[in-house]
């Protein structure tokens, strides 16, 4: 039987590239499509012959229609599954009054509107595989920092796409949304852990597992459905 073919997208580093790993790990062939073309050659070199790397700006639908066709033949005229990863990361853009249009639609281009195009120019093959789409959230869509909305508000669209290709494109293919909380890339301090409820802050790896679940045959009477992976942070009262 042949290896599943799965589309990451933003799978050069952080927790797209921990998922390409756990895809490999799992048995599957891999397609990156990523707009950084050092860090997709890179993950693509490391994990082998069964991962390729597109280089593709999500935002623009050219470019998307050309990655995804390169994938599907890289996986013998198939896509079994696809992870809407690729994000603009940083949820800072300043005060709402001083936010220019131009960022704004960035975010949206990037965040929202990528991971739709993906969706829609991989469905015919997902269809043909009965397969699934997972898409990376965040407890952003839930919760907020000041001077974040730009960030906050792809992500809160990015829940409701979920649900809502998951009632479009049902039975056929399955849609779910993991949406992180706190997931380390750099070193944190131990009071950083200690205010989770699971004692610790998470990892790209908590994440990669949860996608390989929702992918996978296991999760067949799952759809439609937020999964949040936080440490317990959404549930907590805090008090200053």
């Amino acid at each position: 039987m042949p290896r599943k073919l799965v589309v990451v997208t933003g799978g050069g580093q952080g927790i797209g590239r921990a998922i390409v790993q756990r895809l490999v790990y799992d048995g599957a062939r891999v397609c990156i499509l990523d707009s950084d073309a050092r860090a997709g050659r890179d993950a693509a070199d490391e994990y082998g012959e069964h991962v390729m790397f597109a280089r593709c700006n999500v935002g623009r639908e050219a470019e998307v229609r050309r990655a995804i066709r390169a994938a599907a033949a890289f996986g013998e005229r198939r896509i079994d599954g696809v992870v809407n990863n690729a994000a603009i990361a940083d949820p800072q853009v300043g005060p709402v009054e001083r936010l220019a249009l131009a960022t704004w639609q960035r975010y949206l281009d990037v965040n929202l509107t990528g991971a739709f195009l993906v969706a829609k120019h991989a469905l015919r093959y997902l269809r043909r595989a009965r397969g699934a789409i997972v898409n990376l959230g965040s407890t952003r869509a839930l919760q907020s920092e000041p001077d974040t909305i730009a960030y906050a508000a792809t992500k809160g669209g990015i829940v409701a796409l979920t649900h809502a290709l998951a009632v479009s494109v049902g039975p056929e293919v399955r849609v779910n949304c993991i949406s992180p909380g706190w997931i380390a890339h750099k070193p944190v301090r131990r009071k950083d852990h200690a205010q989770h409820p699971v004692g610790r802050v998470g990892r790209d790896q908590d994440v990669a597992e949860l996608v390989a679940y929702l992918l996978s045959d296991a999760a067949g009477f799952v759809t439609g459905q937020n999964f949040i992976i936080d440490g317990g942070m959404t549930r907590k009262m805090i008090y200053v």
